[in-house]
């Protein structure tokens, strides 16, 4: 017997949202069926509703919830066990094989997911997407670790892997980038440089560890990261003093912002230590042009960040345990919250840029 579930659909033709019943199949060997507490919205399901598409599809990529049933195969979750849905596979190295994308039959024909659909009070996902977690956690706001926390946060700890001491520079401070900066913070880097065009989302990046800010629309960023960061005693290969942050990240992902981080940077010391990395962390919806003398001759990287490098099973504890010790403050985070029902006024919201923080679903059982 399968289970009802409401599913919000992104129809083919259309960037407007409907909900449809729908009965969910029981799970293959390899699946599990999970009821759900609340969602995050990320803004890469607005990328999703832009983008051409083939067939319609069905959104959001992390959650939490309780198992309802789990496939034979199953074996790291039985029912009632209470966890995560996300987007990364929580486990790649004990996998089989890559882990299946859920599709569901709609009105108008086969849904696609970005690997599983959170946007819904039921969901069935490849096991690998479902992460075990302590019962005892808030069953809400935690629901934002599946893929803000875990980009942002991660993109600091495991991709660029930040020391104690080390300068940050971070552009775009709404959930990911406030993971970002949190994740700076337990990392021990200073400065840590908040980049936005929005005063009250930098003085709110402050509460979240950020020491310094720079609002883009009324300075050039990168003189002003340069300005905070300089380096006495320490040259170039032309000459010139060192100054820069050792790790600039960008969690827009749009043109101006990818151009800028690399230049952002720290240059070279000449002969003594490489200049610093630029690490990608928000989705590019164009193409982007570097300057090769600059990487070059400064020894810069530009590298990807993509669900913060994260294997969930190991990282989701570690952003729990923030949360417990109140380093990660998540219900600061999550600024507005939204019912099933209001799916397209929540998704309006964070399109004219009104979601200071984070936003969620929460779903009434």
């Amino acid at each position: 017997m399968g289970t009802q579930a409401r599913v919000v659909v992104l129809p083919q033709d259309s960037s407007t949202l409907r909900i449809e019943n729908i009965e969910l199949p029981d799970p293959a060997p390899h699946q599990v069926v999970v009821r759900q507490f609340a969602s995050g919205i990320c803004h890469s399901q607005l990328h999703q509703m832009h983008a051409p598409r083939n067939n319609p599809v069905i959104l959001g990529h992390e959650s939490t919830g309780i198992v309802l049933k789990a496939g034979s195969s199953v074996s790291h979750v039985v029912e009632g066990d209470i966890v995560m849905v996300t987007w990364v596979p929580r486990d790649s190295e004990a996998a089989d094989g890559p882990p299946e994308a859920a599709n569901l039959q709609v009105s108008d024909g086969l849904a696609t997911s970005q690997n599983v659909f959170t946007w819904a009070d039921h969901t069935i996902a490849d096991q690998q997407y479902v992460v075990k977690v302590d019962p005892n956690i808030e069953k809400d706001v935690t629901a934002i670790i599946g893929c803000a926390v875990m980009t942002g946060a991660g993109a600091v700890i495991n991709t660029a892997n930040v020391q104690k001491g080390e300068s940050v520079a971070i552009f775009g401070v709404g959930g990911v980038g406030l993971s970002a900066v949190v994740g700076a913070k337990m990392a021990g880097a200073h400065p840590i440089i908040a980049v936005d065009l929005d005063d009250g989302k930098l003085e709110f990046a402050k509460t979240f560890g950020a020491t310094h800010c720079i609002n883009a629309s009324k300075e050039d960023p990168v003189k002003a990261i340069h300005a905070l960061t300089p380096k006495p005693g320490q040259f170039n290969i032309s000459r010139q003093p060192v100054s820069g942050v050792d790790y600039a990240f960008d969690c827009i992902g749009i043109k101006q912002t990818m151009e800028q981080i690399v230049p952002a940077c720290r240059t070279a010391y000449f002969g003594a230590k490489e200049g610093g990395t630029a690490v990608l962390v928000g989705v590019p919806t164009t193409p982007v042009e570097l300057s090769a003398i600059d990487v070059l001759i400064n020894e810069k990287r530009f590298v990807g960040s993509i669900g913060g490098s994260c294997a969930p099973d190991r990282d989701f504890p570690r952003f729990l345990q923030w949360q417990n010790t109140g380093d990660l403050n998540l219900h600061g985070m999550v600024t507005a919250r939204y019912k099933i029902d209001q799916i397209n006024e929540a998704a309006q919201a964070l399109e004219n840029g009104q979601i200071t923080g984070r936003a969620i679903l929460e779903f009434d059982h």
